[in-house]
């Protein structure tokens, strides 16, 4: 096969500010001639198929053609392959350009994992964006600094808890579990993600009963607090839905994002009448990433495509309970939530799915002080109910800020919230509180 010059170029050799540049993990089989494997994928998502087509002019193919910029054998063999070598592993890194999709995600998707999501071995782990490009993407409107100036607190991590049962209650038994859970000092509560609008439990019905709930709250402690309420629905409704919401007096509000697709998210958080925190939830992302073969890596599900589209808090699930995560996925997921980007805002990672009082040490260790740590039943579920579920969490976060550990707060008297959720659970590391994945 003839491998046309176009197709490799050195990335520093490109145009600049005209190429998005993918990075993908590939293997095949031992015979797979890598130069004509990734020209493949190259073509395929860009100007062809796998023979020449009338209309494909070399005029075409300069300006649409994917490039590609980057071939690395893991291991890096050169001069034989072992004998009981079945199956070669690569690094691949393909440019394509952006005048080709233009800013948006539903095009650069179809082209960076379109049809070659079905060829096997195949997973984006990376999307690199020319200046140019990404200066079309506004990001968030809060972010971590939007976020602690509405709450007034820039000295700690936050704290929140979903609702649970996630779906069956009314608006008023909402409302009443919300009080109960923002006397404790909960900055965050949110929807789980199977109530949005549903005829239990209206969505406008509950936003005005979950507010008023809070509004007392919030006079008794003298602190704020956000409530996420789940706008998810068809797409043509959540624009509505969102309005509705803030009209009836939300402060926050919470997307199932990949369900409703990344532009879908984008739309609302570019909207200027839509001027409250959006928490983007985690439904459907493992679905994307968990498989170590094909998909996208958990960094670009979790962080870095919901914080493109304008998202101010994600839920980036934990290793701590009944997840199947490692922790350097977690913590990369994380981390792409804060890390510098330009002029887009970091969005504030809030590690949820098993997290007690027990984690705040980890987690605190692990992120420092901009994180929401998400915890239901370490809050609902302490023995001395909601509230002190609550308080206990407060209290764990104050010590550990002041360099105190959890367990020496636990011998002070004025923390007996917390010694009664460190007695139920533990301190993390020290003994398994539940485990729900496959063994």
């Amino acid at each position: 096969m003839y491998i046309d010059p176009l197709f490799m170029q050195f990335p520093d050799g490109l145009e600049d500010e005209k190429y998005l540049i993918a990075t993908y993990y590939v293997a095949n089989a031992k015979s797979m001639e890598a130069v004509k494997y990734a020209a493949a994928l190259a073509v395929e998502q860009t100007t062809g198929t796998w023979v020449a087509v009338p209309g494909e002019t070399h005029a075409l193919r300069e300006k649409h053609l994917g490039r590609v910029v980057g071939i690395y054998e893991v291991p890096a063999y050169s001069d034989s392959y072992p004998a009981d070598v079945t199956e070669r592993h690569f690094i691949l890194r393909l440019a394509f350009p952006t005048h080709n999709f233009g800013a948006q995600f539903a095009m650069m998707f179809t082209t960076v994992i379109g049809n070659i999501s079905s060829m096997g071995k195949l997973k984006l782990l990376d999307l690199e964006f020319p200046h140019k490009f990404l200066k079309e993407f506004k990001g968030a409107k809060f972010g971590i600094e939007g976020i602690r100036n509405l709450l007034n607190v820039h000295d700690r991590p936050l704290v929140n808890t979903m609702i649970k049962p996630c779906i069956g209650l009314n608006p008023k038994q909402t409302a009443e579990l919300a009080h109960s859970i923002a006397l404790g000092g909960v900055d965050i509560i949110k929807d789980d993600e199977l109530t949005a609008d549903p005829d239990h439990c209206h969505l406008v019905d509950r936003v005005k009963a979950v507010m008023a709930a809070l509004k007392s709250a919030d006079e008794e402690k003298g602190e704020k607090t956000l409530y996420t309420f789940n706008i998810t629905d068809r797409t043509e409704k959540l624009r509505d839905n969102a309005l509705r919401a803030i009209d009836a007096g939300a402060n926050a509000l919470m997307i199932n994002a990949w369900p409703v697709g990344m532009d879908a998210c984008r739309m609302l958080a570019d909207d200027p009448d839509i001027n409250v925190p959006i928490l983007s939830h985690c439904d459907m992302q493992g679905a994307l990433y968990e498989s170590p073969w094909s998909g996208m890596s958990a960094s670009l599900v979790c962080s870095k495509l919901p914080r493109l589209a304008g998202l101010d808090m994600g839920i980036v699930l934990s290793p701590y309970g009944k997840f199947p995560l490692t922790m350097d996925t977690f913590i990369q997921a994380g981390y792409a939530c804060l890390t510098p980007w330009q002029h887009i805002k970091p969005m504030m990672p809030m590690p949820g799915g098993g997290t007690t009082q027990g984690h705040i040490e980890e987690l605190i260790h692990k992120f420092g002080k901009d994180v929401i740590i998400a915890a239901g039943g370490a809050v609902i579920g302490h023995p001395q109910g909601p509230t002190a579920g609550g308080k206990a969490f407060r209290q764990g976060i104050d010590a550990v800020m002041k360099g105190v550990s959890l367990k020496e707060a636990c011998k002070d008297s004025k923390n007996k919230e917390l010694k009664s959720a460190i007695d139920a659970w533990g301190v993390y590391g020290e003994r398994q509180i539940f485990d729900l994945k496959a063994k």
